[in-house]
C-alpha cells in the first residue's frame, strides 16, 4: 500500500467525519499517507473517480430509503479502482442500513476495488436534530478506531502471507444485507399503511434570511438559485444541508407528508442504533 483516501459524500458532515476517521486511523497505524476526496458537490463529481493498485480507499455515502442515494449510481457506476482495496462504510439515521452497504460494496467490486472489510455507523438523521442527535460522538469515534483496528490487522495478515501484499485477502467481504436484486427503497407510510411520497418536496424560506448564499454553496445538487435562494434550479433530495448549515435557521419544510414521516421516525427509532462491522 502506498495511500490511505477517505473518499465521500457527505451533505451534513457525519459521512466525512466517520469516513476520515476511519482512514486517518488506518494512515497512522500502517504509517501511510492519508488524503481526503470529496465527491459531495457537483464540482467534485465533474470526473471520475479513478484509484490504482497502491490504494486504501475508505469510501462512504449516506444511507437514503435503505440504499446508496440513486442520484449517486451514475457517478459510482463510472469510477475505476485498478486494483486498489477498500472499505465501503455507509451512515444511517438510526433506523437501519438495509441494502446500502451491499450495494456499495457492489458498486466498488465491479469497479476493480477489492473489498476486505466493511462497516454501517450511525449519524444524525438528515430530517431531524431529535433522530441520533449528535452522533457520531466520542463512543461513536472509539468504535471507528477499533474498526480500523481490525482492518489494519487484516490487511497486514494478507500481506504477511502474500509478496505482492493483497492478492491472499479475500473478497468481496461478506455483508448484511440482500444481494442483487436489493430490496427497493424504504417508503414512508401514513398511519392507514399509504405510500407518503415526498420526493418532490422541497424546502422553504422564512423571514430571518439575509441572503447569505450558504444553502446555495453546501446544496449536493447545485439546485438553489445563487441569484434567489427561494428558487430551485433542480431537485431537492432532502439530504438535510441547506437546513442544517443556515446560520439563521430560515429553511425548513412544511409538508404534512414530510412531517408527518419525520416526526414518526423520531418517535418509533428513540433507540441507540450501534454500529456495525464485517470483517
Amino acid at each position: 500500500m502506498d495511500n490511505v483516501k477517505a473518499v465521500y459524500f457527505s451533505a451534513t458532515g457525519t459521512t466525512r467525519t466517520t469516513v476520515c476517521q476511519i482512514a486517518r486511523k488506518l494512515a497512522g497505524l500502517l504509517a501511510l499517507p492519508f488524503s481526503e476526496v470529496d465527491f459531495t458537490l457537483p464540482a467534485g463529481r465533474q470526473s471520475p473517480l479513478v484509484f490504482g493498485s497502491g490504494d486504501l480507499v475508505v469510501m462512504g455515502t449516506p444511507v437514503y430509503a435503505g440504499r446508496v442515494p440513486n442520484v449517486l449510481l451514475k457517478f459510482l457506476q463510472s469510477m475505476q479502482g485498478q486494483g486498489a482495496v477498500g472499505i465501503p462504510v455507509v451512515v444511517y439515521g438510526n433506523r437501519h442500513f438495509d441494502d446500502a452497504l451491499i450495494e456499495l460494496r457492489d458498486l466498488m467490486e465491479k469497479a476493480g476495488i477489492r473489498t476486505f472489510a466493511a462497516a454501517a455507523f450511525v449519524g444524525e438523521h438528515s430530517f431531524s436534530k431529535i433522530l441520533a442527535a449528535g452522533r457520531p460522538d466520542a463512543q461513536d469515534l472509539a468504535k471507528m478506531d477499533e474498526f480500523a483496528s481490525l482492518a489494519a490487522l487484516k490487511l497486514g495478515e494478507a500481506q504477511a502471507q502474500d509478496k505482492d501484499g493483497v492478492h491472499e485477502l479475500l473478497h468481496p467481504v461478506e455483508v448484511e444485507g440482500t444481494p442483487f436484486p436489493y430490496r427497493g427503497y424504504y417508503t414512508p407510510r401514513d398511519r392507514h399503511g399509504n405510500g407518503i411520497d415526498i420526493r418532490k418536496v422541497k424546502s422553504l424560506v422564512n423571514g430571518n434570511c439575509n441572503a447569505c448564499k450558504i444553502c446555495a454553496e453546501v446544496c449536493p445538487m447545485g439546485s438553489i438559485s445563487w441569484e434567489d435562494v427561494r428558487e430551485y434550479t433542480g431537485i431537492c433530495i432532502k439530504c438535510g444541508a441547506c437546513i442544517k448549515k443556515c446560520p439563521v435557521g430560515a429553511r425548513y419544510y412544511e409538508d404534512e407528508g414530510y412531517l408527518y414521516h419525520q416526526h414518526e421516525l423520531e418517535e418509533m427509532y428513540t433507540r441507540r442504533a450501534e454500529p456495525v462491522w464485517f470483517l
